[in-house]
């Protein structure tokens, strides 16, 4: 009942804005919302929205584009492929504060100076936008999304231009993700593996504003130039603190479970286990089968979202140079005695892949995260180790030999 009664209440919101929207009060103010990142992998970039405050008109809304739901059929692949759906949803700024005071996240707020004409200009433009056959619009991560959205219906509402001061660095788009997600996490991990070369890209400085706080950052100095060549502040007034952070420690993670830790620890255990083959002359298979299917595994999402993806920064992927998806492959074929010779014809291609593999992590031709540096090391003494023992048995054994006797045959 409690719902049905705030759905009314939104609608006559909605309606009186939209009855009012030609004659909005002087003390009408609109401005830019900007939260701080949160602790879930989806929040960790913050978030943006439009606010609508007029007192006088009873009005006190905000203009979302950064709705969507876990529960759409296929949410999880359609991420991945780059098809997910997002919408633009309005609510009262009273029920949407308490959600980032909730998850610790500072709010906010930038008024802009905006004219009466440029007011009545972006609020027709947001209630058509949230029309039902305009609301849903198709995510980009980087070039559409709930940060570039509300800046695009800013501009697009100005009177002339929005001027932006000039800045003397620039990051790539992996840098500036790297920033929000950390230097040794397992989720810079992860999306360094999946990102290709196009992420190593300098962003421009309209790009950059993917990220909510560099977007409030830029619209905090700059300036609206009218197409008379008179100009104003963008940002009327200082930016406002609706909700400040709460001084809580956040939890740290310890050293031996991050990624390069793992990963040095993996590269021991494999020189250990590569050096007792050794003497012993044996091949522990279990390991390799073991890193083979986890190599194998990255390498068929490295390779589906560089091939089927629409994100623009996982194409030309060098990561597959190292997870290879055929890794899953020959895990079963190392069981298979009389395939030896198709797996060591494999690992020759293995081996180079991984020596240029390591070419490219030299020569900077595309940044991989650091934690997978040992791994491909590890993976390249596990090949060569199974070259060198399986080319002693093939050739000892005369398995490339052709027999004389079919030539005579013939």
């Amino acid at each position: 009942m409690r719902i049905y009664f705030l759905f009314i209440y939104l609608f006559l919101c909605i309606f009186n804005l939209s009855a009012q929207k030609s004659s909005i009060s002087d003390s009408a103010t609109i401005s830019l919302i900007t939260c701080s990142p949160g602790p879930e992998a989806y929040s960790k970039f913050g978030h943006t929205a439009i606010r609508i405050n007029d007192p006088a008109n009873d009005i006190d809304i905000v203009f979302n584009y950064g709705i969507f739901s876990f529960e759409t059929n296929n949410f999880y692949y359609k991420f991945i492929k780059g098809e997910t759906d997002y919408q633009l949803g309005v609510y009262e700024t009273s029920l949407f504060l308490p959600e980032y005071a909730a998850r610790n996240s500072m709010v906010w707020e930038q008024i802009l100076n905006l004219t009466a004409t440029e007011k009545r200009t972006l609020i027709n433009n947001l209630l058509i936008n949230y029309e039902p056959e305009n609301r849903v619009y198709r995510y980009n991560f980087i070039f559409d999304n709930c940060s570039t959205r509300p800046r695009d219906k800013i501009i697009s509402s100005i009177n002339g231009y929005v001027k932006y001061k000039p800045v003397n660095e620039s990051n790539t788009f992996r840098q500036w993700i790297g920033i929000y997600v950390g230097t040794d996490t397992w989720l810079k991990f992860g999306i360094d593996v999946i990102f290709g070369m196009e992420a190593d890209k300098n962003a421009t400085q309209n790009e950059s504003m993917f990220l909510p706080e560099v977007l409030m950052s830029e619209f905090e100095d700059a300036e609206i130039v009218t197409f008379k060549g008179e100009s104003r502040k963008l940002i009327s007034q200082k930016t406002i603190v609706l909700i400040d952070k709460k001084d809580i420690p956040e939890p740290t993670q310890s050293w031996l479970l991050k990624p390069l830790s793992i990963s040095f620890m993996l590269l021991f255990i494999g020189t250990i286990i590569t050096m007792w083959d050794i003497k012993r002359r044996l091949h522990f298979k279990l390991f390799d089968t073991i890193i083979l299917i986890a190599t194998g595994l990255g390498g068929v999402i490295a390779f589906f979202l560089t091939v089927f993806s629409t994100h623009p920064l996982v194409i030309l992927n060098l990561n597959l140079l190292w997870l290879n998806p055929l890794n899953l492959v020959v895990a079963v074929l190392i069981w298979i005695k009389h395939l030896r010779k198709v797996v060591f014809l494999y690992q020759i291609l293995n081996i180079v892949l991984l020596v240029g593999a390591l070419v490219a992590f030299a020569l900077s031709v595309q940044t991989f995260n650091m934690a997978s540096f040992p791994l491909i090391v590890l993976l390249l003494m596990r090949a060569s180790h199974w070259f060198s023992r399986a080319k002693r048995r093939i050739f000892m054994n005369n398995e490339f030999k052709l027999d004389k006797k079919f030539f005579q045959e013939k």
